[in-house]
């Protein structure tokens, strides 16, 4: 970073004892971001608790309107009902609230934003932008390059979600139900409405009232058409909640205004920012969650032509608690620094 933007700032991070609230933590210390103060929120069940920040204890305190007083960033990593009530507030006091929960994605005076795509969106701030779904981020970062190539009109994706996703519960429970398998006992069940452990969820979050179709997929055809600016590209959908810890994989079949080659695809995908390319079928080299965890790299591979039409096949991986929440929350923090915006 910057001289320029050295001046210490005071920093809060909501559900900081959460999955993706500990990472948060972890990744300031990790980019040197500039802390001053740190105040570690959670709810009132968790204040008293106490966090890692840089290698020292902080103690954490529940998640009050006073508590933001002179924040000059707030991380949401919490539920949406925290940051609906707590976000206005941080920005009535002067603050920027950036949220990782779907409140706001959608609020057309909040920007939703991937620093590596729409930075321009911030420039429109009024105290909160949004940051999109992990396996959003992901998806549109895969998409970009091609995108620069040639318009997008259509793409179809199945995604492969980790446990992580859906917090430190949904990590407890595949814990929990791989060793009552191991212990022969039928899996209980607190997160999920079918066992994880050993299988597959053709589910992620709720079932909507009409369509068959769940907040997480519809999720992907909205943020992604406000991300890109551009509501003509259609997103067809299946997301899936596998039994991964940690990273979100996604075959995407892509549909361009013209051809766009293999080989065209990994050029523009790996010379953009945030993106790797692990692509040698004759070595067996494609990206997997193993591959990603723990690193910010959206990686992609598998890069083909569709055998019975001009469209493209993407193998891409994230770590969704990086990238996917974490990271890019971090990363709109710094842009807007260098943009003079905070």
């Amino acid at each position: 970073m910057s001289d320029a933007n050295d001046r210490k700032r005071t920093v809060a991070v909501v559900g900081a004892t959460g999955a993706v609230g500990e990472v948060v933590l972890r990744l300031l210390a990790e980019r040197d971001f500039p802390v001053g103060e740190l105040r570690a929120l959670a709810s009132e069940r968790s204040a008293g608790t106490t966090v890692q920040f840089a290698g020292r204890d902080v103690e954490v305190a529940e998640a009050t309107p006073d508590a933001f007083e002179g924040v000059d960033f707030a991380f949401f990593a919490a539920t949406g009902g925290l940051s609906k009530t707590l976000a206005p507030e941080i920005a009535k006091r002067g603050g920027v609230a950036i949220d990782k929960s779907s409140t706001w994605r959608l609020d057309e005076q909040v920007p939703l934003v991937v620093p590596e795509i729409n930075p321009e969106a911030l420039e429109k701030h009024k105290g909160i932008v949004s940051c999109p779904n992990c396996t959003t981020i992901g998806f549109v970062m895969s998409l970009e390059p091609i995108r620069k190539l040639a318009p997008i009109k259509s793409v179809v994706v199945t995604t492969l979600q980790a446990v992580s996703g859906t917090g430190k519960p949904g990590i407890e429970e595949l814990e929990r139900q791989k060793g009552e398998l191991a212990a022969g006992q039928a899996p209980s069940l607190d997160v999920y409405a079918a066992p994880i452990a050993e299988n597959a969820l053709p589910l992620c979050e709720s079932f909507l009232e009409e369509g068959g179709y769940s907040t997480e997929e519809v999720k992907l055809l909205h943020e992604t058409r406000k991300i890109f600016g551009d509501d003509s590209i259609d997103v067809s959908m299946t997301c899936v909640r596998v039994p991964v810890p940690v990273g979100h994989s996604a075959a995407m079949l892509v549909e361009t205004e013209r051809p766009v080659s293999p080989e065209e695809a990994r050029e523009a995908l790996a010379a953009f920012p945030g993106v790797e390319v692990v692509d040698d079928p004759s070595q067996n080299r494609f990206p997997t969650v193993y591959d990603v965890t723990g690193r910010d790299a959206v990686m992609v591979g598998r890069v083909r032509k569709d055998l019975v039409s001009d469209k493209l096949w993407l193998w891409q991986v994230s770590d969704n608690l990086r990238k996917g929440a974490a990271t890019n929350a971090i990363q709109i923090a710094e842009e807007m620094m260098r943009r003079g915006l905070k």
